[in-house]
């Protein structure tokens, strides 16, 4: 297995480090959701069930608890697909977050990788018509392309699956394009709580499909993969006052992305336009390496398929904290034209 494909933003933040590598909402957690964390391990002394949080997640979707399978993060959900049949001919549409891939090649799978040339939109009729699994972001990452919902719903076909990784969803306001109510038995949608509540150490992630996928996939879950904390979590994610506060924090996002696109336009630093926390800008080669040896953290871009060393991912913070990344850019600015 390609180990680029396991490279992921955490493993670029050292102590001390400015870190605009994790894609995680930079702010506290709310005190109702601590609460629930600390419900969950008061409840650590039992075997844990997902059971409530499944049926949970489902009301907050207009499904059925059926339609519901909890993971640990939305990293095992990958991992469930990968393993859930012998696949002839999957597909993953790069430039996306790489954990899919690694999954599918790590499970004996050869894979047919679709790259998106720039601006990274969606084609249908880029991705063969033989791909009985085809996995893809949306919003994407890193590239932060939101994807119109009828142009995902041109993959649907009899005797395929389709994976939706809708990790970043939660920071579009509205979530005007996401696939978490359509119903079709081949459409697998993935969820994540980690990102939007700033608690990626609980692993706390969800698919959507109908019930017989979902049974199939949760005949593949390790027993008790989802802890009582992650349960706890998902619970309370799903509550009116997780809704607003949910709401809230999408609107942020866009007033801080937009500040740091502004920021770079004006800089002359290339970047595309993107409906996630995040933000993909060609910067140049070296300059990443040149962040870090000046104590900032930013997700290299190499590691994936369809891009190379001149782009980094930067994570959206709110502009105080985003200030020293633009100071550190216009440093090395100024040394390359000294």
């Amino acid at each position: 297995m390609d180990e680029p494909l396991r490279h992921h933003g955490d493993a670029e933040v050292r102590a001390g480090m400015a870190d605009f590598a994790v894609n995680v909402y930079d702010g506290p957690r709310p005190p109702w959701l601590d609460t629930a964390l600390q419900a969950g391990l008061d409840a650590a002394g039992r075997y844990p069930s997902a059971a409530t949080a499944e049926a949970a997640l489902a009301a907050r979707h207009g499904r059925a608890p059926g339609d519901v399978l909890a993971t640990a993060g939305a990293a095992e959900a990958f991992w469930l697909v990968a393993r859930l049949r012998a696949w002839s001919r999957p597909v993953v549409v790069h430039p996306q977050f790489t954990e899919p891939h690694a999954a599918l090649e790590q499970a004996g799978h050869r894979v047919t990788e679709v790259v998106l040339p720039e601006p990274f939109v969606l084609d249908p009729g880029a991705v063969p018509d033989d791909a009985d699994l085809v996995v893809i972001g949306n919003p994407t990452n890193p590239t932060g392309v939101l994807h119109p919902r009828a142009t995902i719903e041109a993959l649907l076909r009899d005797g395929r699956v389709v994976v939706v990784d809708e990790a970043f969803m939660d920071a579009v306001p509205g979530e005007p394009e996401t696939l978490t109510a359509h119903r079709h038995p081949g459409l697998v949608v993935t969820r994540s709580l980690t990102k939007h509540w700033g608690i990626p150490g609980v692993r706390a992630g969800y698919l959507l499909a109908e019930p017989a996928l979902v049974a199939d996939l949760r005949t593949g879950q390790v027993p008790w993969s989802v802890s009582s904390s992650a349960s706890a979590a998902m619970v309370a994610c799903c509550s009116r006052e997780a809704a607003a506060e949910s709401d809230r924090r999408a609107e942020q996002i866009v007033a801080w992305r937009r500040e740091l696109q502004e920021s770079l336009s004006t800089m002359g630093i290339h970047h595309l336009p993107s409906q996630a926390s995040f933000v993909l800008a060609r910067v140049g080669e070296g300059v990443h390496g040149a962040l870090r040896d000046a104590g900032v953290a930013v997700r290299r871009a190499d590691t994936f398929p369809g891009l190379d060393a001149t782009w980094v991912r930067i994570a959206v913070r709110p502009p105080a904290r985003t200030r020293s990344l633009l100071d550190a850019l216009s440093a090395l600015s100024l040394d390359a034209l000294g």
